[in-house]
């Protein structure tokens, strides 16, 4: 996944999969360098 705030592709930590309000899927983490919030929209783990 894409870390906004390295600006790079980083690993994600505490990887889960989560429904967003809209119904769509999506996979929330943290970046394992920072620990920034990260989210894909439309994927799953």
């Amino acid at each position: 996944m894409y870390c906004v705030k390295c600006r790079q592709k980083r690993d994600a930590q505490d990887v889960e999969n989560v429904t967003m309000k809209n119904g769509k899927p999506a996979v929330k983490g943290k970046c394992s360098v920072c620990g920034t919030g990260m989210y894909k929209i439309g994927a799953h783990a």
